[in-house]
């Protein structure tokens, strides 16, 4: 059986327990492990991996990147996670589960500057990526071997090694046949995991797995799926594809192939982006107006700053509320003009709050923007209206220049930290 160290990047034929070469026991075996091309690199624990590898004094401390004490957690990195912490959990529920932790202010422009790097990186293997965030990203090896002299599962051990000796960050693989498996597969050995799915074994892996392994199935549609008597895969399989699609729609439909192991979507490079958008699903439901508040102002931010980061802008803001009954409610508005500031689109953001016509509490909330245009048509016109808006606008901008020079801390809105 074919094996890779993902120390030494030796290949070899047997499957031993250590490295022949290097004695690593990080051995990857699997029968189809020079075919498989189609990959998923998720990053770990980034955000908290970056404030890390910038400050050594952190290393071995549970880190929590973050708003104030009345924020929410934005990630953490595994040390609090063994405590229980979560994404989306408020802080002071995560400061009880890990009162040691150190809470970091989120730092987006740094990590923003690791990912191009990793991008980079990504690019000298293939030109077949399709970013999801950030951190993570499909990859298209199909071709690469004769270019590279090297199988795709060498090119990713050779990755995420380069990652950590060159950039101080770790990452996991996930390498299959298609997409949906390979993003199953980078969630199955976190943090520094290679797995692999193979054709061979796809069945008897999805069966016994819960429907909500099936990616875009989240709570709403697990409910749903289990009034109908639908657990698990297994029971996905027990249904014709008419009778699927018949109940559930064209959600049937997919749900039907990807039981199957069954994703002919390919890794699309060029795809366009048609929006740009943050959420935040909270670990208690909440009516909390200044929390509420706090979060608009934060998922504006950073909606925000992704435009920025893309050159884009966006004419039609987007509110988005679930309720703790899971009835999802969205509000949008039209600006006159496309915006990438963090400003305009929150005060879009919350007004469309403000007169919802609905009360929560909420268990998820989230802004956006779409109508994407370039940044070159972003902010032109005055709004007469509000004479100060202009001053806030030529403010943001100043501010973000001094965060690029100077760092993401060295200017906080208070808004950020309720």
């Amino acid at each position: 059986m074919p094996s890779l160290c993902r120390d030494c990047l030796t290949l070899t034929d047997a499957a031993p327990s250590r490295c022949p070469s290097c004695r690593s026991p990080r051995i990857v075996a699997h029968v189809e492990l020079a075919q498989l091309s189609i990959a998923h690199m998720d990053c770990d624990a980034f955000y908290a991996s970056v404030e890390k590898r910038d400050n050594s004094a952190l290393r071995d401390q549970a880190v929590i990147v973050g708003g104030g004490q009345r924020g929410v957690v934005s990630t953490c990195c595994y040390i609090a996670r063994i405590k229980g912490v979560r994404s989306a959990m408020p802080m002071f529920q995560a400061l009880k589960l890990c009162p040691e932790a150190v809470v970091v202010k989120p730092r987006f422009s740094a990590y923003t500057e690791a990912s191009r790097a990793i991008r980079a990186m990504m690019e000298e293997l293939t030109p077949s990526i399709e970013p999801l965030s950030l951190d993570e990203a499909f990859l298209d090896l199909t071709g690469t071997a004769r270019l590279h002299g090297a199988p795709p599962a060498v090119l990713l051990a050779r990755l995420t090694k380069r990652m950590e000796d060159e950039l101080g960050l770790t990452g996991s693989i996930g390498l299959s046949h298609n997409k949906f498996l390979a993003k199953i597969a980078s969630d199955l050995d976190k943090p520094r995991g290679f797995s692999v799915i193979g054709k061979v074994e796809t069945e008897s892996f999805l069966k016994p797995k819960p429907v909500r392994v099936i990616w875009g199935v989240g709570t709403a549609t697990q409910t749903a799926l289990e009034s109908a008597g639908i657990r698990t895969i297994a029971d996905l399989l027990r249904w014709d594809r008419a009778d699927l699609t018949a109940r559930f729609g064209q959600m049937g439909d997919r749900l039907w192939h990807l039981a199957r192991g069954m994703d002919t979507r390919r890794v699309n490079r060029d795809e366009k982006l048609k929006s740009i958008s943050k959420e935040t699903t909270f670990f208690e439901d909440t009516s909390d107006p200044d929390l509420l508040d706090g979060h608009i102002w934060r998922l504006s931010e950073q909606v925000a700053d992704r435009a920025k980061a893309k050159r884009l802008s966006g004419r039609t803001v987007t509110l988005k509320l679930k309720k703790g009954d899971f009835q999802l409610v969205t509000r949008r508005h039209a600006l006159t003009d496309p915006t990438q500031l963090t400003d305009r689109i929150y005060r879009a953001a919350k007004d469309l709050f403000d007169h919802a016509g609905t009360t929560g509490p909420f268990r998820l909330i989230g802004v956006g923007i779409s109508d994407l245009a370039p940044e070159d048509q972003a902010d032109l016109s005055q709004d007469l209206l509000d004479p100060n808006a202009t001053k806030r606008a030529a403010a943001e901008r100043a501010t973000d220049a001094i965060r690029a020079k100077f760092g993401a801390e060295a200017i906080i809105k208070g808004r950020a930290l309720r």
